[in-house]
Formats: structure tokens, C-alpha cells, sequence
């Protein structure tokens, strides 16, 4: 169960971060209802109850509470990520509503929401390069989501689409890819954003050898948005030294 805090200015001190692996013996599923070890997920036929009972990594924080997402409609568009079809991804409720409340930390707040899947049949390593990805959502309502691949081999591949709160779906033409400055750990990023408006960094939320996350402002479909965008460096999670840091932040129980 992977969860992100960040603060609003950016404090470190106020991150906490979780990720535990966990064997098949903490998982147990059903068509609505999705457990691993003291965490879960389940879905009532019109809302997502996430229920966290976490500790976050390196430094041992509790993160305990629920969040419910509201999806306004549902989504069933999936596409694949490369050429062959291993991978793919797909919008769930690209437009929602999200209630958190949470006890350890204390906090409780209420906004926007996006929840998608990404699945594969092979390891990331074998398809992709890197990719950078974005959200945004526009002044109608809507989410505009570009994924903007390179691939291991062959050509790039860039998927543009708009999500209609009504869970309806069209593809659009992505801007122009424009850099942006590296990241701490020296990662290029670059995202896609309208001619004549660079990309502006408002807040980096992820700094990692191979991941950056960050809230950026750009120019979409005409807009000027405040979009989530991260970068994935594949080479650089595949390397020894990465995959040797990876316990610290990623611990594995039984």
C-alpha cells in the first residue's frame, strides 16, 4: 500500500512515505473488496474506501486513517503502453471527489481526485526508457492526462486524452514536449505544454535517483493548469546501486 503526504510547503519533516512488500499470504480478494496485510480497499457500487494501516519508511512514522474517493462517473477506456501490449494503462475515475481523514498524522481535508490502474506482463525494464507523465484538470471539469513514453526500442509513443466527468473520453493533439530543469538527483524531465508557456516547478513533491514527482503550472488545450507530472528513469531503477537502496525504502514482510 503505497502512501504520500506531502506538506503544503514542501517540509520535509513533513513527508511520510509508505510502501511495504508484503507475500501472498497478506493478500486476500473478492470482486469488491481488497485486503493486504492490516490495510485494505473495497468498493460499495459507488465510492472507494481505502483504509491505511501503515509505517512509513526510512524513519518509522504510523499512518493511519481512510480515504474515500467518489468517482462522478466511470471510466473504460484502456490503451497499451508499447508496442507489443505488454503494459497497459487505463483511467478508472479520472474525475472525482476524494474525502481524507486521517488519524496518525491528524489531518482531514476534502478536493479533486483521480484514480487510474497500470498493469504489465513483464518487468518495466524490458519496454521503456522513461516516460513522463501528466494530469491536469481544465476549468469545464474535465481531466487531461498525456503519457509520453520512450520505449526500450522502436518509436515514441504519446497518448493525449481528455475525461469528461461523464466518463466519456477523446483523444487530443499533445503540445509541443518542452524541458524542464533536472531534478535534485539529476533526472531531465521534459513535459508537453502549450506553445509560448514553459513549464514552471511550483512545489518538487518525489526526488529520488530514478523518480521525480512535482506539481507544475503549463499551458493545456489552451489553459494555463496546475498539473501532477512525474519523470521515470527506467535504466536508472534497473541499476545495481538503486535496487541495493530500494530495502531501506521499500521493506519487505512476510
Amino acid at each position: 500500500m503505497n502512501v504520500c503526504l506531502y506538506s503544503a510547503g514542501g517540509k520535509r519533516w513533513d513527508k511520510r512515505w509508505t510502501m511495504t512488500e508484503r507475500g501472498r499470504s497478506a493478500l486476500q480478494r473478492s470482486a469488491s473488496d481488497w485486503r493486504l496485510g492490516p490495510s485494505r480497499m473495497a468498493w460499495n457500487g459507488s465510492a472507494v474506501t481505502v483504509d491505511i494501516d501503515e509505517v512509513g519508511m526510512p524513519i518509522p512514522q504510523r499512518v493511519l486513517g481512510s480515504v474515500v474517493l467518489h468517482p462522478q462517473a466511470l471510466c473504460n477506456f484502456v490503451t497499451p503502453l508499447d508496442a507489443a501490449g505488454h503494459h497497459h494503462w487505463g483511467p478508472i475515475a479520472p474525475c472525482a471527489r476524494i474525502e481524507v481523514n486521517l488519524h496518525q498524522p491528524r489531518l482531514r481535508w476534502s478536493g479533486n481526485a483521480y484514480m487510474d490502474s497500470n498493469q504489465g506482463s513483464e518487468p518495466i525494464a524490458q519496454a521503456f526508457n522513461e516516460w513522463d507523465w501528466s494530469r491536469a484538470q481544465l476549468a469545464d471539469g474535465s481531466t487531461a492526462v498525456i503519457y509520453d513514453v520512450r520505449p526500450s526500442l522502436g518509436p515514441d509513443r504519446v497518448i493525449a486524452q481528455r475525461f469528461a466527468p461523464d466518463g466519456s473520453h477523446s483523444a487530443f493533439t499533445a503540445p509541443p514536449r518542452q524541458a524542464m530543469p533536472r531534478s535534485g538527483w539529476g533526472i531531465q524531465r521534459t513535459l508537453r505544454s502549450d506553445v509560448g508557456q514553459a513549464p514552471l516547478v511550483l512545489q518538487g513533491l518525489e526526488d529520488t535517483p530514478f523518480y521525480a514527482r512535482a506539481l507544475v503550472q503549463a499551458g493545456m488545450l489552451g489553459e494555463t493548469v496546475t498539473a501532477m507530472h512525474e519523470t521515470l528513469n527506467v535504466p536508472r531503477l534497473s541499476s545495481v546501486p538503486v535496487q541495493l537502496m530500494l530495502p531501506w525504502r521499500m521493506p519487505r514482510r512476510g
